[in-house]
């Protein structure tokens, strides 16, 4: 049994770690790129984000609790329990914190696309933080992938 939770460890981890890249670095530019209305293109960008945090929730938690299942109190000296933690905090304040702020400034910008309004400003600043936020949760997913292939 034990070699298939070490298997669904290591799928979750690249699923997780493999639909934000493919999320944040494919598919939203490529809608950026292809459609005509960016305003379309945010909000089906905003979906997918949404869809990834929430998948990417359930791997965090899951990877939590197999390490602490795996390995008891030594999970909390494991680098790869510290990465998980910091991943999972990075995407609720990116689903809960941020994503909200963003959403209320697209909201008060209509029916004007947000970059055509006088919130603009602020969107871009909060859109900066989340991408921020993002590129370094996926430095870290990448950490975290070399790191479990390696133990």
């Amino acid at each position: 049994m034990n070699k298939y939770l070490d298997g669904l460890a290591i799928l979750l981890a690249s699923a997780w770690v493999g639909g934000m890249w493919m999320t944040g670095y494919v598919a939203a530019p490529v809608l950026f790129q292809t459609l005509a209305d960016k305003s379309l293109a945010g909000t089906l960008a905003g979906s997918m984000f949404a869809a990834i945090a929430y998948i990417g929730m359930f791997c965090a938690v899951y990877l939590l609790a197999y390490d602490y299942k795996s390995l008891g109190k030594r999970a909390l000296r494991s680098g790869s329990f510290w990465i998980i933690a910091l991943m999972l905090l990075f995407t609720l304040v990116g689903h809960f914190g941020i994503q909200p702020v963003l959403a209320q400034l697209r909201q008060q910008a209509l029916p004007a696309y947000v970059m055509q309004s006088p919130y603009a400003d602020s969107f871009k600043f909060w859109h900066g933080v989340s991408s921020i936020i993002f590129l370094v949760q996926s430095i870290l997913g990448a950490l975290l992938l070399l790191k479990r292939h390696t133990d």
